[in-house]
């Protein structure tokens, strides 16, 4: 779909500790479509030095062509050990291919983050939590901030604590809601927060096919195990396929703003997302 270049599929993500480099290939083979490296809330303080040294020579190997989406969570840049991390990175001739940038509050932080990056030559993209206050009451300008933004992330944990709220779907339900549509009206994606019961397979089914229909393109997983029902849930079927297919191949015969398909007014603005979806399909066929 040459109208959608950027589009990739971004239906699961994992997180890989820093600390151990040696899980990274396994994240790779786990069959997700972006790996993090974690070098934030799942890393002690006294550990993160190691583990940013681990991430620099991660990415300083060559790195197979497998589709797999590379990044890093950096430690938020409004800390000192966000900003260690960051030197880190300016100072590498390979860094990591995008960087994942927790607690954001506003579009300055961001903007820094780029400008830092441009000077230094590096293309690494950006992926953002959205987990505070301040960062869902910027979310929009923040989505538009910088041509580098692939991703909004949703930081439930941190956001619910923030908002004085359950961790529940209806609780944050508002919170979601504002992510989706920064994300959208920016072009980006949107991921949404783990499930964080192992256990309950269905239960996180349910949840990621909630975050689907709300607008979402894919949510985290905390083990391998979740991997492959998260991609299935956010993977178009072969209906919605068809049918996105149809619709495409009716308004260019068409040529007009509208088209009447099966007894249903359907519009322009529709194309865009049924291009999304065959965009989405080919690429993990």
């Amino acid at each position: 779909m040459g109208d959608f270049p950027k589009v990739r599929p971004r239906r699961s993500f994992i997180f890989t500790p820093g600390l151990k480099p040696e899980m990274f290939p396994k994240a790779l083979a786990s069959g997700t479509d972006i790996v993090c490296v974690e070098l934030e809330d799942g890393i002690a303080p006294k550990d993160k030095p190691e583990a940013r040294k681990n991430a620099i020579a991660l990415f300083k190997q060559p790195q197979a062509n497998d589709g797999v989406e590379r990044i890093v969570r950096i430690n938020c840049v409004r800390e000192a050990v966000g900003l260690a991390d960051v030197e880190a990175i300016i100072e590498t001739d390979s860094p990591p291919p995008g960087l994942m940038m927790p607690k954001v509050r506003t579009p300055d932080e961001v903007i820094w983050l780029d400008d830092l990056l441009t000077e230094r030559g590096h293309d690494c993209r950006l992926h953002i939590i959205i987990e505070t206050n301040e960062g869902l009451e910027a979310a929009y300008d923040i989505a538009h901030c910088s041509s580098r933004i692939d991703a909004l992330f949703f930081g439930g944990v941190d956001m619910a604590a923030e908002l004085r709220c359950q961790n529940t779907w209806g609780s944050l339900l508002y919170a979601r809601s504002r992510l989706v549509h920064a994300a959208a009206s920016a072009g980006l994606d949107v991921i949404d927060v783990p499930y964080l019961d192992l256990e309950d397979t269905d239960g996180m089914k349910t949840a990621a096919e909630l975050a689907r229909d709300l607008g979402f393109s894919g949510k985290g997983a905390v083990h391998p195990k979740q991997i492959s029902a998260l991609n299935a849930v956010f993977t178009p079927d072969a209906e919605a396929i068809k049918k996105a297919r149809r619709i495409i191949k009716i308004f260019a015969e068409a040529n007009t703003g509208l088209v009447v398909i099966d007894g249903k007014l359907i519009e322009k603005p529709v194309l865009r997302e049924m291009n999304r979806i065959v965009a989405i399909a080919e690429r993990v066929a």
